[in-house]
């Protein structure tokens, strides 16, 4: 979601000026008084004057935010997160192929954000999403997509600094293709997802529809 305020808050019977930030799972303060609060558990939420105020577990909080800043967390609270076949713009009627992985079964969590919105026709697919398990597999799928009509790719791959590969394999090999990245995703706690879309497309013998 974006958004930070300093700001008096008031949690309990403390009270102390704050950096608030607005996740998007979680609230956070920062400075003296320091608390997370998961935003699916918060009770009671809603604005009053310059304030605004929830409950979470025994915690009574109010956050000075001003009144027109207080009205867009609420709004910001309130609003239901995209899901992840929304960020990924994947449906039955803006259909994916899917590559890999050729290590393991496919996260849960994309495996729900793909179902329904799949094919397995080259020429009706308006997307490659490719699922990465280790670097080799980067040149199978920029050979692939050079065959297709669409010219955007999903590339998941794992996150963190023991990722395989890394965010920076995946950059180098993706730019070295002629590929520019415009978004990311979070897929789960262990993938991540990088939008591209090929604007030089690579000399490579064309893959047959399969």
């Amino acid at each position: 979601m974006g958004r930070e305020a300093l700001c008096t808050a008031r949690v309990g019977t403390e009270t102390a000026e704050a950096t608030a930030l607005l996740e998007s799972t979680t609230i956070v303060l920062r400075g003296e008084l320091k608390r997370r609060w998961d935003i699916a558990a918060l009770q009671n939420l809603r604005v009053a004057g310059e304030e605004l105020l929830f409950d979470s577990a025994d915690e009574a909080v109010a956050l000075v935010l001003g009144e027109k800043e207080a009205a867009k967390w609420l709004k910001k609270l309130q609003t239901p997160p995209p899901t992840l076949a929304a960020k990924l713009g994947v449906s039955a009627e803006n259909p994916a192929l899917l590559i890999g992985p050729t290590v393991g079964p496919l996260d849960p969590a994309l495996a729900e954000a793909l179902a329904g919105g799949i094919t397995t026709n080259v020429r009706e697919a308006r997307m490659l999403v490719a699922v990465l398990s280790n670097p080799s597999e980067l040149p199978r799928m920029a050979e692939f997509h050079a065959d297709m009509i669409c010219k955007t790719v999903w590339v998941v791959h794992p996150k963190g600094p023991e990722a395989s590969p890394s965010d920076a394999e995946v950059r180098v090999a993706m730019r070295g293709w002629g590929y520019v990245d415009n978004k990311t995703s979070a897929v789960s706690d262990r993938l991540t997802a990088t939008r591209w879309v090929l604007t030089q497309p690579p000399a490579r013998k064309r893959v047959r529809n399969r």
